[in-house]
């Protein structure tokens, strides 16, 4: 499931970037979760963090970059569809 939120959020962040113009070298992500084990071995996710390390050509559109990940988070269908809390941590470098 991790893996689904991290791909939905990257597929949306670089459409709307590619829409606006903004050229994205690459992306990474190092996305990871809480979850809650119970004593009879069943569990449940508790929050998600996405943290998206994306590597822009030109750095001066990094503020902009930076909005885009806003923007993907509300479009992300799994985001959007999970019973707890998905947060993204970006990070833009050159």
């Amino acid at each position: 499931m991790l893996a689904a939120l991290s791909a939905c959020h990257m597929f949306w962040y670089l459409h709307l970037c590619a829409d606006a113009g903004i050229a994205v070298r690459s992306y990474d992500d190092a996305a990871d979760c809480d979850l809650q084990l119970d004593a009879d071995g069943s569990g449940q996710f508790k929050s998600a963090t996405l943290r998206p390390i994306v590597r822009l050509e030109d750095l001066a559109r990094s503020e902009e970059a930076l909005l885009v990940h806003e923007k993907a988070h509300a479009m992300c269908f799994i985001a959007r569809s999970m019973n707890f809390p998905v947060h993204c941590e970006p990070r833009m470098l050159a």
